[in-house]
């Protein structure tokens, strides 16, 4: 049985076409409207990147309101798949769904290039198919991508296996503390990563491994 992929759009979002396509490819998936409180019953929840309400006020500060947003907030609280990509990253920091918050980039510009991502967890339904060491190359484009929690935190987050990819060694394009690309809540049903993986899913555009991601999940999506 397929498993079935909900890929939300919020005014300003501008890659959901490109996660529901790379979630078409390992399972059924459709278009989730913020507006509507209703998952329709989906096994996995994609929060795609873009500029949801314009980046107006901070970056995913207003899309955590959206009505779709308390439906992912229970569907994560029973142990259900998340992904956030990106600005869903942003939605689900701000959505308190994940730790940390994203600041501008160091260079205070908008920087679009590939990255080498080094897994450092393979506990979370989106890992669980890559190898912990392995390094997968993705895009990153973004201006808000500085992922930061306070020293204390970061602790808590290394003890607790919560670091789901690093910056390769001198990759690092925006300043994250300790070359963090993406976390997972403490369950490890949450993640959330700036890079792209949506966009490296066919080899004409320089590079699969995105897909290893979206693979991953159909095969272990999270029970609820």
């Amino acid at each position: 049985m397929s498993v079935r992929f909900g890929v939300v759009r919020f005014p300003g979002t501008c890659d959901e076409i490109d996660a529901l396509r790379a979630c078409a490819a390992v399972g059924d998936a459709e278009l989730l409207w913020h507006g509507d409180a209703d998952l329709k019953d989906v096994d996995v929840v994609v929060i795609p990147g873009g500029f949801s309400y314009g980046d107006y006020l901070r970056v995913g500060a207003l899309a955590r309101f959206s009505p779709v947003m308390g439906e992912v907030t229970k569907f994560a609280e029973a142990g259900g798949s998340v992904l956030g990509i990106c600005n869903g990253f942003q939605i689900l920091a701000e959505a308190g769904l994940l730790p940390g918050a994203l600041l501008p980039n160091l260079s205070l510009r908008f920087v679009c290039k590939e990255v080498d991502l080094v897994t450092a967890t393979a506990r979370t339904p989106f890992t669980s198919g890559v190898a912990v060491g392995e390094t997968l190359r993705i895009p990153a484009k973004h201006r808000c991508g500085r992922y930061y929690v306070p020293d204390a935190q970061l602790a808590e987050l290394q003890a607790n296996d919560q670091i789901l990819f690093r910056y390769a060694e001198g990759q690092n394009p925006n300043g994250s503390i300790d070359d963090i690309a993406g976390v997972c809540n403490e369950a490890g049903n949450v993640v959330g990563l700036m890079p792209h993986p949506e966009h490296a899913v066919d080899a004409l555009l320089g590079s699969i491994d995105g897909l290893r991601l979206f693979e991953s999940a159909g095969r272990t999506p999270a029970a609820v």
